[in-house]
């Protein structure tokens, strides 16, 4: 049930500039996934994330998508970002089986992501305060769902010290002084 570093992997699901403006609390989202994406980094996680139609409905917010890397971004038009074969193929690369999910819609693509990598096998934390939706009763029925299903709900801060498991890792000290504000 614990997250560990060596087995996991970020996924960024759809936290595209064009729809942020009608997601509830929108910023502090896109500011909880860059914090995500940053102790990725720190922990050497590998992050991958998607885009809903880039081509109609434009890309990853700017600052997030300098972060995970245009590279790591792959297009598709499926709501399950695993079942698209691009994006698959890349995710499968890494060989990763705990997935640490945050992006929007909660109630559309994060919820049909989830659903898909637990039926093929995958361990996946739902980072609760790095999802949204327009409606935050969408998230919040979301989560219930996808927790019934057999997805762990986390939290950030949750991930970070499972990452770490202990004061004396290597990059506590950084964790502690940038992550915990």
């Amino acid at each position: 049930m614990l997250l560990s570093k060596n087995k996991s992997i970020v996924t960024v699901v759809d936290v595209q500039a064009r729809l942020l403006p009608g997601v509830h609390e929108h910023d502090q989202l896109v500011d909880n996934c860059k914090w995500l994406v940053r102790l990725a980094h720190l922990m050497d996680v590998p992050v991958i994330g998607s885009e809903q139609y880039p081509d109609g409905l434009g890309h990853t917010e700017e600052a997030l998508r300098d972060l995970v890397g245009e590279a790591n971004l792959h297009g598709k038009t499926l709501f399950s970002c695993i079942d698209d074969s691009g994006f698959e193929a890349a995710f499968n690369a890494h060989d990763r089986q705990q997935v640490v999910l945050c992006g929007m819609e909660s109630h559309a693509c994060v919820v049909q992501s989830v659903l898909s990598m637990l039926d093929k096998g995958l361990e996946v934390f739902v980072v609760a305060d790095a999802i949204s939706a327009r409606n935050p009763l969408d998230t919040e029925i979301a989560l219930r769902r996808v927790e019934r299903a057999g997805a762990q709900l986390v939290t950030r801060e949750m991930v970070g010290f499972e990452w770490l498991r202990g004061s004396d890792a290597a990059e506590f000290r950084t964790f502690s002084k940038e992550f915990l504000r």
